[in-house]
């Protein structure tokens, strides 16, 4: 069975990760998303084991000592952790797996998956950025300049990816995510495996 691929999705916060992420779940049946472990408590209409498996710090540091987690990073105050039993689970059942992690646990998961391929997010600037983040209206002026910040720091690691896409148009962006994913499956190792009985077939040895 074809290993399955690893997709690290990175962005700073209002660049539309989420919904681009959802969109890819929608539009390609292959990919299967990552749920994080995380401390933070559920914000409302989110459920547990959708959104995230929430846990107490206490279970949380449990896990740690366990080394359960893939990954792991305190953002905001919070603990964000991704199972590394899960994945390695999923991707040898050959399926392709989407993280949604920042680049602090984007730097993590390559060192122990250097064969993962690594996206960034980026918006198209800086002040439409303000404007998104503005118009969630879920924010402080004070905590949308914090989360700015914040943005300008995930931004320098940009160049540590892959792939860099902008998400301008919406759609451009959803196709250039979904055509990196249909790339990375048409690598010959990974055709070698999938298709190794149409390779023998027509006399192609490797």
């Amino acid at each position: 069975m074809s290993q399955g691929n690893l997709f690290i999705i990175s962005a700073p916060s209002g660049a539309g990760k989420s919904s681009l992420v959802k969109a890819m779940l929608e539009a390609d049946p292959q990919l299967r998303l990552s749920i994080s472990y995380t401390t933070r408590a559920p914000r409302p209409g989110e459920v547990n084991g959708r959104e995230y498996h929430f846990v107490s710090r206490e279970q949380f540091q449990a896990m740690l000592e366990r080394n359960e987690f893939l990954e792991s990073a305190e953002v905001y105050g919070n603990w964000y952790g991704t199972s590394q039993v899960w994945i390695q689970s999923e991707m040898q059942a050959g399926r392709d797996i989407i993280l949604e992690i920042d680049w602090q646990g984007a730097a993590q998961v390559r060192a122990l998956f250097p064969e993962a391929v690594s996206i960034f997010i980026l918006p198209p600037s800086i002040e439409e950025l303000r404007r998104r983040l503005s118009n969630r209206n879920q924010d402080s002026a004070e905590v949308i300049e914090r989360r700015l910040a914040a943005a300008r720091e995930d931004i320098s690691h940009a160049l540590e990816f892959d792939y860099l896409v902008v998400n301008d148009r919406f759609e451009v962006a959803l196709q250039d995510l979904l055509a990196i994913g249909r790339c990375h499956r048409l690598r010959v190792a990974k055709q070698c495996q999938r298709q190794a009985g149409l390779l023998a077939s027509l006399g192609i040895a490797r």
